[in-house]
């Protein structure tokens, strides 16, 4: 088994991730001699720290703002990364080539088949956001049997570039109430992650619409609050977390971790 040089997080921030608290009870239990480490890169130190880090032999993770960055510094990209535009996951291959993955893809449709009970299919999806997160999300969608996007951001010439890239399943809208009656609403924004604001007035979501809100926080985001005390079927962004985490940890070390480890070190910690 390939080990890296150091195993790290890049973000800003980073100092509210759980990424660490799983990542490494998984290490722990798989008996892997790394530990993982979240690093807080400003936007202006993103060469230079990647720089650095490929001198290290490092492979991580990668969240907000540098997913589509490090897509760009990347000179190897699997098919799903090349058609997201973003990496969330890298690591050094064989022959020295910074590699990225998009792991957000799978770890977004697992999150969706908990809360639906089951593989979506024959639903309207309205997305808030178009960003890299936004992109993986129309990304599953596209995976999907018969379903449909709208998306709706604060810039709409954000949303309709994006749009562009997945035509067959996505149209930019400008009315947010479009997002609000479909089957499934996703917060693909970055909203409540360092406060209670709410990303859409619940009182606008059709009462029949389930929602997931990409952000997480301890004791979930006020927004999946107040939605569930509204009658909705909702969650956060933990359960895409941890599987996005569990499919990198497979990428990087050819092995499964135990899912079940990872669950654990969040409820204890989390």
């Amino acid at each position: 088994m390939r080990l890296p040089g150091r195993l790290v997080l890049l973000g800003h921030p980073v100092s509210h991730s759980l990424s660490p608290t799983f990542q490494n009870a998984a290490l722990e239990a798989a008996e892997i001699p790394v530990r993982y480490e979240a690093l807080d890169i400003p936007p202006v130190d993103f060469e230079r720290a990647i720089d650095g880090l490929r001198a290290l032999g490092a492979w991580g993770n990668v969240t907000v703002p540098h997913k589509e960055r490090m897509f760009d510094a990347c000179e190897l990209h699997t098919p799903i990364a090349d058609r997201v535009r973003a990496v969330n996951t890298f690591w050094i291959d064989e022959k020295g080539h910074l590699a990225g993955d998009n792991t957000d893809v799978g770890g977004f449709t697992g999150a969706v088949e908990n809360l639906l009970g089951g593989p979506p299919h024959d639903l309207t999806v309205g997305v808030l956001g178009a960003g890299g997160t936004a992109a993986a999300v129309l990304a599953a969608v596209e995976s999907w049997h018969s379903c449909y996007a709208h998306v709706y951001n604060r810039t709409p010439e954000r949303a309709r570039v994006l749009c562009e890239r997945f035509r067959s399943v996505a149209q930019p809208i400008d009315d947010i109430g479009v997002v609000a009656g479909c089957d499934l609403v996703v917060n693909a924004t970055s909203v409540g992650l360092r406060d209670d604001a709410f990303p859409m007035a619940p009182a606008l979501i059709a009462p029949t619409s389930a929602v997931i809100d990409l952000v997480y926080r301890p004791g979930e985001t006020a927004w999946v609050r107040e939605l569930r005390a509204r009658g909705h079927r909702t969650c956060d962004g933990i359960g895409m977390l941890i599987e996005q985490g569990a499919l990198a940890f497979e990428r990087w070390f050819g092995v499964a971790p135990d899912r079940s480890v990872m669950w654990g070190a969040i409820r204890r910690n989390g």
